[in-house]
């Protein structure tokens, strides 16, 4: 099955915003625009955001029931226990909410299920593993999970265990659980973007107000909070952008000895993107839950010496190339799985599955699949039993949640986001889901709306492209969801050398646009049959560090024959 050619799509431009403002350059004033920013105080606010804009914890729904219950924890010296997550979300949220703890002197322990043996959030064998590891704690604290864990909540109620939940996922059918309180943006009409650890910085900044502690600086915690914030793809909007700016600010001198091994082992070098965290501090944090061992990333944030954090930081390194090598055997697998399905062309969804694949893994192998084709994927995980574990991905206008929905008969279980979800289903109903999931998007969408597409923020020059529009640029950052990094094109772009090819298939590309040259990077783009130039390019741009000099890099998204017509 060929990747499909994409549609190029170029945005409108918007009534110019903050125009008023000088020294901006009228292309930094356009993608201002395209996110909705306009006037100059607004301008400002989203170019320079400030911590002192933070505003109330109390706003956040059942806060103030939950920091009485931790402050009155604290005054009876009862024991509590966090329970949390095993991605970076959860582990960075179990880690802040111990260190808030171990600040207020507090006997507490923590909790963090195994993704093989015990799954996501609360569940029964968990909660029996808690108790037989643990003992019976007088509070438990659960930390991005729980919101949804009805039935689980109503057996710890049972055990004689108060529980808060401090997490940012959906509402139950059932609604919501019984408990002390639920410290959940998505029960009020405000805060829906945070991610877990964002709550917990609510909670924790919502404990300090009431009750302060003598040398704890809960904003030397920011950098921690920012690299949930990237990691779990929250939108960058608002109070995140606010947070993820300062924490990544902080990053290179950051206080927590984990979070500055993860940067010593990666290679960084002292300035930290939004990039730099997706893709370098997540997926090792992630890595030790997708390789069932999450206590020793929450190991790792809760270090205080360097030294033994190198060591841990080494060992996630590890299991990071040890999931890379999972990764690649499933998509090698699932690839040729596809071709071999006769209608594999014409079907709108990928679904497959096998008793061989990592199942910490699958979720990775379903984005890669879904970029490389723009279609709706699971891959699914399928054990001894027959029982499969998939996780799902999605394109532009397609629900997931909406389609597992729609196929109930199919399904054990499956919930989530509209372009992530899981699911657990039989290995027999595979294909008979296969053929339903199809069915729903082809009743539910269009061929045009299910093409993929590529969209332009705006046309650049290669004359533009320079250290100095970069200052500007950066401005816009950090960028993630919602806060797209910005895709430029450039017109009628010629070839000064053959392509060079470097490993992983990438290419390094020698471009011209009229007199001005400029190097790029094309990732996977040796993998691509190219047109014969002139080009049009599609583009982002970076930053690039090497032996000391910096310089302008262009990362080729797109390219097609200059002759073709634009949207």
């Amino acid at each position: 099955m060929a990747e499909e050619e994409k549609q190029w799509i170029i945005r409108e431009d918007p009534p110019r915003a903050g125009a008023e403002m000088g020294g901006l350059p009228p292309i930094l004033l356009k993608l201002l625009g395209q996110r909705g920013v306009e006037g100059g105080e607004a301008v400002e606010k989203f170019l320079k955001p400030r911590l002192r804009d933070l505003s109330d914890p109390y706003l956040l729904p059942d806060m103030e029931k939950a920091v009485e219950r931790v402050l009155a924890a604290i005054d009876a010296g009862e024991n509590i226990l966090v329970y949390g997550d095993y991605d970076v979300d959860g582990v960075t949220s179990v880690a802040l909410m111990c260190n808030v703890l171990r600040a207020y002197g507090v006997a507490h322990d923590y909790f963090i299920p195994k993704r093989g043996e015990e799954g996501y959030g609360l569940s029964d064998t968990a909660i029996d593993n808690l108790l037989e590891d643990k003992g019976k704690p007088d509070l438990i604290i659960t930390v991005d999970c729980g919101t949804a864990s009805i039935d689980e909540i109503e057996r710890i109620n049972s055990l004689g265990i108060d529980l808060i939940v401090v997490d940012h996922h959906e509402m139950s059918v059932r609604g919501k659980p019984e408990c002390i309180a639920v410290v959940n943006p998505k029960l009020g009409d405000d805060f829906h973007y945070l991610c877990a650890a964002g709550v917990v910085f609510k909670l924790a900044h919502a404990l300090l107000k009431r009750r302060m502690v003598e040398g704890f600086d809960l904003k030397e915690y920011i950098d921690m909070v920012a690299v949930a914030t990237v990691a779990d793809i929250v939108p960058l909007v608002e109070e995140n952008r606010l947070l993820v700016r300062h924490g990544l600010r902080l990053l290179p001198e950051t206080k927590h000895a984990g979070l500055l091994a993860l940067q010593q082992v990666t290679g960084m070098n002292g300035n930290v993107s939004s990039m730099d965290v997706g893709f370098r501090i997540g997926p090792r944090l992630n890595a030790a839950g997708r390789m069932d061992k999450p206590e020793d990333a929450l190991a790792l944030m809760l270090e205080a010496d360097l030294k033994e954090a190198r060591k841990l930081a080494e060992a996630l390194d590890l299991y990071n190339r040890e999931r890379q090598l999972h990764e690649k055997q499933i998509r090698d697998e699932a690839l040729a799985m596809v071709a071999e399905r006769p209608n594999a062309q014409d079907e709108p969804v990928i679904v497959l599955g096998s008793r061989s694949w990592h199942p910490g893994v699958v979720g990775i192998v379903a984005s890669r699949l879904m970029r490389q084709f723009y279609k709706p994927t699971f891959i699914v995980s399928v054990d001894e039993e027959g029982i499969g574990k998939g996780s799902g991905r999605s394109v532009e206008g397609i629900s997931l949640v909406e389609a597992i929905q729609a196929c109930p008969d199919d399904l054990i279980a499956g919930g989530g986001h509209d372009m992530a979800a899981g699911l657990s289903i039989l290995e027999s109903k595979i294909d008979e889901f296969r053929e339903n999931f199809s069915k729903y998007v082809l009743e539910n969408t269009t061929k045009a709306q299910r093409a993929p597409k590529l969209h332009i923020d705006a046309e650049i020059g290669f004359d533009e492209l320079s250290l100095e529009f970069m200052d500007s640029y950066d401005l816009l950052q950090p960028f993630g969801s919602q806060n797209p990094q910005p895709v430029f094109m450039s017109r009628n772009v010629w070839l000064t050398e053959a392509p060079r090819h470097l490993k992983n298939k990438h290419i390094k590309l020698f471009l011209r646009q009229g007199f001005v040259e400029h190097d790029a990077i094309f990732f996977g783009g040796g993998e691509r049959s190219l047109p014969d130039p002139p080009w049009d390019v599609a583009f982002t741009i970076d930053r690039n560090t090497f032996r000391g000099r910096t310089t302008l890099q262009m990362v080729i998204q797109d390219v097609r024959s200059a002759e073709q017509q634009s949207e």
